[in-house]
């Protein structure tokens, strides 16, 4: 059954496998694209996003690609209720295959990735989850080395690779990402509340960039009594 939510002035369809949680609109809200760039948002699920970079002062093109079939339909009814048919692609392939994607993005071409990948192991956790869900959740489809290397093939010279995944695996992206040449730059960790243990990494990489990581004040996500914080509330507006 789908579902439609509002970002804003933009609509966005989901359905029981194919949500979006709070760590996609926490990286939409980090890598905060040009106008002018153009962008490619891989794992996209819902495309979720794209249409979010699409609210106020969209980039110049977005791609999304997504390997499961029914997550990129709903993407795409999203885009053409948006009407953001010449702006917005939804691309359904494997990121690994390198050779068709690059048909469809060329390499070298883009300006900002972004990823919000699976975050687990092929066999961890113990929930009971669809196969949808434990391909969008679990690296089964692809791996953490796959999204990284797949941005490494799209992004220009300079291009800025944005991705979130959890604190645990922080090394994994800063050492991923110098294999890559893609030189982590900024870091800003996502905790629920002040001075409790940060649960998200909202990671920058700048392909070919200099040694030199900005770690960034927190992002906190609820207020003592629980509300959330001003600056939650600002990225979702």
């Amino acid at each position: 059954m789908e579902e439609k939510f509002l970002l804003g002035n933009i609509s966005v369809y989901v359905s029981a496998d194919h949500r979006f949680g709070t760590d996609a609109i926490l990286l939409a809200g980090f890598a905060s694209p040009k106008a002018g760039d153009v962008v490619c948002d891989l794992c996209t699920g819902c495309g979720v996003i794209p249409l979010y970079f699409c609210k106020e002062k969209p980039p110049k093109k977005v791609y999304g690609v997504e390997i499961q079939q029914e997550a990129a339909e709903l993407f795409k009814k999203s885009v053409e209720e948006n009407n953001l048919q010449e702006r917005v692609f939804p691309i359904n392939a494997d990121l690994r295959d390198i050779p068709l994607l690059t048909e469809k993005i060329p390499a070298g071409s883009v300006d900002v990735v972004t990823a919000n990948p699976p975050y687990y192991k092929e066999n961890s956790g113990k929930e009971r989850l669809s196969e949808a869900q434990r391909i969008a959740r679990h690296e089964i489809a692809c791996s953490l080395p796959d999204v990284i290397n797949t941005a490494e093939v799209l992004l220009k010279y300079g291009g800025t690779l944005k991705i979130c995944h959890l604190t645990e695996r922080i090394a994994d992206v800063f050492c991923l990402m110098r294999e890559k040449r893609i030189e982590p730059k900024r870091l800003t960790l996502v905790c629920n509340k002040a001075g409790e243990k940060p649960w998200l990494a909202l990671v920058e990489g700048k392909k070919g960039g200099k040694v030199g990581l900005s770690v960034e004040k927190p992002l906190v996500m609820r207020n003592e009594d629980g509300g959330y914080t001003d600056e939650l509330l600002e990225i979702y507006k």
